[in-house]
């Protein structure tokens, strides 16, 4: 660029300093520099004739050092010539001195054959040497690789999956990039993914054999963490009971038994220490090896693909809960079948609770909550479906037993198990209902059994026996000698035991359920009310209406309801014993025992009455008039006579009735008096009603005569007090009606009662018009059928007369009396 501003400034100089920049220009091309093209350009872009003085210089530049090369051979001229001269003085010289060289050279030729030959050997040799040494280190630099590498497929043949990810790491970081250009580390690491994949086949295989493996045992697992849980409150319930008895707290007494000793308790509890001691405690780890979840985590974690492990194995225990929780279809009929579904539950849960802790991230609490809350709503709803079918008590006992140790074995996880107890107060309704049907079965049985007798104690120790089962006391029949009989029969000490027994039934059910003594006497007495007012009730009930229950049954059923009723009392203060609550407290519940047994004796009340009346039925269809007689037998009919000797023996089995206080002999003797009064009122109205049968057209007098000598002997039992109690003749008047209607026909005292009838003072005041006509017209219609000649004796046309007069007044009444109604 120097250069190029230099020509291009030569326009700008005068004629006398071109010269001088022509020299300079020459100056640069002498001296080489290349490129030329910018200097000469400079020359052939000046002034038109610039080329020629150009050309013009350049000649004479060349012409000055043709002249100084010319000056400066002649100067060298002489120099070059003795040089030659020297050089043909010294030709033989070099001559000579070129033969003795080649022949130097000939036998050093000769000589240094062997030379060469041994140098070359020792060229060989070096070359072997430094190729052995290169080869030497190469090989020092692959061999930690080989090793590694040798390594790592023994930590495969060995399952050391994790060591071997380990190893591999080191390969491509440490050890590969050393020796890459080598072939056989392409292939390593061209191996490496392929064995990466394979040691995740392998782990995920390792995991689906421990995952099989946990299923098949989790019932195991579970069974012995529900073992170990049991064994803990067992101990827990112990050390309790003991401080209880040391400083003398009121302790929650189970069935009402006295608790034990503290020595007692003291070696037991020793006892038990011992056997733990001789029994290993197993947990999960022993049962089931955990390795391959470690070691697959491990493998995952290494790999980069931790999340994807997590989401598999949570899957996959998800699948298998739902196999858990899926009961088996017979569950429900054998304690077993439940003892099963609780294991496996708890087992995988327990196995959960340990992957929870023993790992970093593979199962959260969060992720275990929301499983159990799943898995509860699943054993809650199966065990709602299958409870329902259990119908025997002490089953469902063992599952309430199973379910508060599920619970309590899960609650030690940590899991929350408050929905499980509310569960059981559910079953614990379904059990008290399986106990009443248990418990009717019972008392049926006992029923059934019964001889329906006073219990006969023979001495003082069959007495003792029989006051140990029952409370009764009766300072009357104290003072009595033996033998005696006790009022009740053998029914009613077994119907207390088994009372006793049912509540002691239903205790069972309250145990741990973590109540207070309040709430569980509060369960026992309205479980106690259910078994008195419902069950015993129906059965003493459905006992009244027995076919082959008679009058003498039904007596004794009374008086056994009496003692049942008094016993009441000491069945409170048994609860109170068990729980230790007194009946003075404001929410205690009362036993409806008064209430049941009384509706029990007016049941059995009534059916004496029903059955006595259906006996007097039974007599009267025995009986045979003759409607058609003309004079009566001069004595009561036979049916009758047995009718009143079958009643008067009944009437004396209410002497039997407790009467050993005022109250009680009130109430037996208004029993006998209403049965009394029932049965003749009933059989005054079946005669009566015998008397206007429809089937019945005819009737003489002298039948009259003789259903007037029957109803004079129903009156004569009625006045000789057949039980005692009645005031006046109040038990003649159920026979009132007949006796005015008889009054009437027999006296034909027609006249009279048509002057006095509608008179509060009337004779015949209870002789219905309708009724006097129906009988009556069969009295008229017999005397027309028998007395053919009755036209041709004027006091029979009288009587017939009279008859008619009567009929048509008496007509005339009954159509005034229906116009009024």
């Amino acid at each position: 660029m120097a250069r190029k501003s230099k020509l291009n400034l030569l326009e700008f100089y005068s004629e006398e300093n071109k010269d001088q920049i022509y020299a300079n220009v020459f100056a640069e091309i002498e001296s080489f520099e290349l490129p030329l093209g910018t200097s000469l350009r400079s020359v052939y872009d000046d002034q038109p004739n610039a080329h020629q003085r150009f050309m013009e210089k350049l000649d004479a530049c060349i012409r000055n050092h043709d002249r100084e090369i010319e000056k400066m051979c002649n100067f060298h001229h002489q120099g070059f010539v003795d040089a030659i001269t020297e050089l043909l003085k010294v030709r033989a010289d070099a001559e000579k001195l070129k033969v003795q060289v080649t022949d130097t050279n000939r036998r050093l030729q000769d000589a240094g054959k062997e030379v060469i030959a041994q140098t070359e050997e020792i060229i060989r040799c070096r070359i072997q040497q430094r190729n052995i040494t290169t080869v030497v280190e190469k090989l020092q630099l692959c061999l930690p690789v080989l090793e590694m590498y040798s390594k790592l497929k023994e930590q495969m043949n060995v399952k050391r999956y994790y060591s071997a990810l380990k190893t591999m790491e080191q390969l491509e970081n440490m050890y590969l990039p050393r020796v890459s250009q080598y072939r056989f580390c392409q292939i390593m690491i061209e191996n490496l993914p392929k064995l990466r994949e394979e040691i995740k086949e392998i782990s995920v295989s390792d995991l689906k054999d421990f995952l099989e493996s946990i299923r098949k045992h989790s019932d195991k697992i579970g069974e012995t963490a529900m073992k170990q849980a049991q064994q803990q409150k067992t101990f827990n319930t112990a050390l309790q009971k003991q401080n209880n008895v040391m400083y003398g707290r009121n302790m929650y007494i189970i069935n009402g038994r006295v608790p034990e000793p503290k020595y007692e308790i003291t070696s037991k509890q020793t006892l038990e220490e011992e056997d733990e001691h001789e029994e290993e405690v197993l947990t999960a780890h022993d049962l089931v090896d955990f390795s391959p979840v470690y070691r697959c985590l491990h493998i995952y974690s290494v790999l980069g693909d931790g999340e994807t492990f997590e989401n598999y194995y949570r899957k996959q225990r998800r699948k298998q809960a739902r196999l858990v929780l899926q009961p088996q279809s017979s569950m429900h009929e054998t304690v077993e079948g439940y003892r099963r579904y609780f294991s496996q539950i708890v087992g995988f849960f327990v196995v959960e609770d340990h992957i929870l802790h023993v790992t970093q991230g593979l199962v959260t609490r969060a992720y275990t909550d929301e499983l159990w809350n799943m898995a509860l709503s699943k054993i809650i709803a199966v065990l709602r479906t299958h409870s329902s079918y259990c119908s025997d008590p002490d089953l469902v006992l063992e599952l309430k037993n199973l379910i508060v140790v599920f619970a309590d074995t899960l609650q030690g996880y940590g899991f929350p198990v408050n929905r499980l107890f509310d569960l059981l107060f559910e079953i614990r309704d379904q059990y008290n209902e399986t106990l009443l049907k248990k418990w009717a079965g019972l008392f049926r049985d006992i029923f059934e059994a019964d001889n329906y007798s006073p219990i006969p104690v023979a001495n003082e120790e069959e007495y003792k026996i029989v006051i140990s089962k029952f409370p009764f006391q009766d300072p009357e029949l104290d003072k009595q000698s033996f033998p005696k009989k006790l009022p009740m029969s053998q029914s009613v000490p077994q119907i207390y035991i088994q009372v006793k027994e049912f509540i002691y039934a239903s205790l069972k059910f309250s145990e741990s359920l973590h109540r207070s003594s309040t709430e569980i006497d509060d369960m026992l007495r309205k479980s106690t009310n259910l078994l008195l007012t419902r069950t015993l009730s129906t059965c003493l009930q459905n006992l009244t209406k027995k076919p082959h229950i008679g009058l003498t049954e039904l007596v004794q059923i009374i008086i056994n309801t009496t003692h049942l009723e008094q016993a009441c009392k000491y069945l409170e203060d048994f609860i109170t014993n068990i729980t230790n609550i007194s009946q003075e407290t404001v929410h205690t519940a009362r036993l409806y025992g008064l209430s049941t047994f009384k509706d029990a004796r007016h049941a059995a009340e009534g059916e004496i009455y029903t059955k006595l009346n259906q006996k007097i039925d039974e007599f009267i269809q025995l009986a045979d008039y003759d409607w058609t007689m003309s004079e009566s037998d001069g004595r009561a009919s036979g049916y009758l006579m047995d009718l009143i000797n079958f009643l008067r023996s009944t009437f004396q089995v209410f002497t039997h009735l407790p009467n050993n206080n005022n109250d009680h002999a009130a109430m037996s003797g208004k029993v006998a008096q209403t049965a009394c009064m029932s049965a003749c009122q009933h059989l005054s109205t079946s005669l009566m009603q015998m008397l206007l049968d429809s089937e019945l057209k005819q009737i003489s007098m002298g039948a009259v005569q003789q259903f007037n000598l029957d109803v004079m002997q129903c009156e004569l039992f009625a006045s000789s007090e057949p039980v005692p109690g009645f005031q006046g003749d109040t038990l003649q008047l159920a026979f009132i009606n007949l006796r005015q209607l008889l009054d009437l026909f027999m006296v034909w005292d027609w006249s009279t009662y048509l002057a006095d009838y509608g008179q509060p003072t009337s004779k015949y005041l209870r002789v219905n018009p309708s009724t006097a006509l129906t009988l009556l017209e069969k009295m008229k219609d017999n005397s027309k059928k028998n007395n053919i000649f009755t036209q041709f004796r004027k006091n029979d046309r009288d009587k017939q007369k009279l008859i008619e007069t009567v009929v048509k007044q008496l007509r005339s009444l009954v159509n005034g009396m229906s116009q009024h109604t």
